[in-house]
């Protein structure tokens, strides 16, 4: 494109150019184009044209029936455990379970004890069996009240005790297995007067089948018993069934 000073500078080339005869062009011919005139100055923005009609709705897309379902995602972590709640009530009692098994009798240990005491304040009889009329403890009635005689029925070895009471005599209490002296307690009071003492002893020894154990006492038979002040006490139980 030709810049302005040059278009300027051919137009006055030719509007000086000296005029001659035979440069003079005869009537009727065209005359050589002019050159280009110069650009305008660019115009201002025309006016914002009139609104246009409201388009037509767009399609809606139902996901929820439409769209297709995701693959399933993987777990989490596990997260920590919450807090212990605060306990319920207590619900109501169930009901009764059936009975058990009946046991096998010869799963269950042997047994056998007693503790017998005498209430009485009048001494025993001298060389017989000391009689214990009341029955503190007597499984499966081994020891015989009436006669004052434990009655073995389980074969073992068994330990037997006395605890008793002295009041103004003195006291030897004999162990008596079958009818023969196995061990002798004596306890001597020095001042008969209002005097209260204890005497105890204890034995094991082995029983067979019905073999018995009592106590005897000698002359010295300041055996007593009283409410609230003292007892005499006999007892003996299975250490070991054989």
């Amino acid at each position: 494109m030709l810049s302005c000073g040059v278009i300027i500078a051919a137009l006055l080339a030719v509007c000086l150019r000296p005029a001659a005869a035979e440069d003079t062009c005869p009537a009727g011919t065209r005359g050589v184009p002019g050159i280009p005139g110069l650009p305008g100055i660019p115009g201002r923005d025309g006016r914002d044209g009139v609104k246009g009609e409201k388009g037509s709705p767009g399609i809606t897309v139902n996901l929820d029936k439409d769209g297709e379902k995701g693959y399933r995602g993987d777990p989490g972590i596990q997260g920590s455990p919450g807090k212990r709640g605060v306990p319920g009530n207590p619900g109501p009692a169930g009901p009764q379970g059936p009975p058990g098994v009946q046991g096998d009798p010869s799963d269950s240990k042997p047994q056998s004890a007693f503790c017998v005491s005498r209430e009485t304040t009048e001494n025993p009889t001298s060389n017989s069996p000391i009689i214990f009329k009341n029955a503190i403890t007597n499984i499966d009635e081994h020891f015989n009240i009436i006669e004052g005689k434990f009655v073995c029925h389980i074969p073992g070895t068994y330990y037997f005790a006395f605890h008793t009471t002295l009041f103004q005599k003195s006291l030897c209490v004999i162990l008596m297995v079958n009818g023969q002296k196995k061990a002798n307690f004596c306890d001597h009071i020095q001042n008969a007067v209002n005097h209260y003492q204890v005497s105890s002893g204890g034995f094991a020894v082995y029983l067979r089948q019905d073999e018995k154990v009592w106590l005897e006492t000698n002359n010295m038979n300041g055996m007593f018993a009283a409410k609230n002040k003292g007892n005499s006490v006999f007892s003996g139980f299975l250490i070991s069934a054989h």
